[in-house]
């Protein structure tokens, strides 16, 4: 029974070393009632100049949120954009403001919503991160990191690709 207790005390005094119990993959953000979940960009192939990062933006609130603006030093411009079809055509134009629902969530995800990088200053490496802040009206700023995964991460792993009106909105 000391055994036991010795063992359980030397956890409880270790704890904060590791993190508490928090999984290590933990990749997740808050700013007020706003939780971003994930965070990620896929590595650009090549000379590509461009780039995307994709996310989950959950609204914990009452009320709807907005996301205003994406900042960042990892390109020339980081905007907010989205995919539309046009003329049977898929493009990808700046989408102005993207609401978060309350009670609900938005996906940024491939074929959908992304923060979209042109001119990026160096390639996006898998394993590596880099930061991006997000402006949301009311939650207000948030800095989070980027994770940057293979070139065809999202690809076939179950994340949807939305070319409908709805454009990733789900409502929890």
């Amino acid at each position: 029974m000391k055994n036991i207790a010795r063992f359980a005390a030397l956890v409880l005094l270790t704890l904060p070393l590791f993190g508490g119990l928090s999984p290590v993959c933990a990749h997740e953000f808050k700013t007020g009632d706003i939780m971003i979940d994930h965070p990620w960009a896929r590595a650009t192939p090549g000379r590509a100049k461009n780039g995307a990062a994709f996310m989950k933006l959950v609204n914990m609130g009452g009320a709807p949120d907005r996301l205003m603006d994406a900042k960042g030093d990892v390109a020339e411009r980081v905007e907010l954009h989205t995919h539309i079809h046009e003329n049977g055509i898929m493009k990808m134009r700046p989408s102005g403001p993207i609401e978060v629902p309350a009670n609900g969530h938005v996906m940024l995800e491939p074929g959908s919503y992304h923060v979209m990088m042109i001119g990026l200053k160096a390639p996006l490496v898998e394993g590596e991160s880099f930061p991006v802040t997000l402006v949301f009206e009311k939650a207000g700023e948030v800095t989070v990191e980027i994770t940057v995964e293979s070139v065809g991460a999202g690809a076939g792993t179950g994340m949807k690709m939305n070319h409908g009106a709805g454009h990733g909105m789900k409502k929890n």
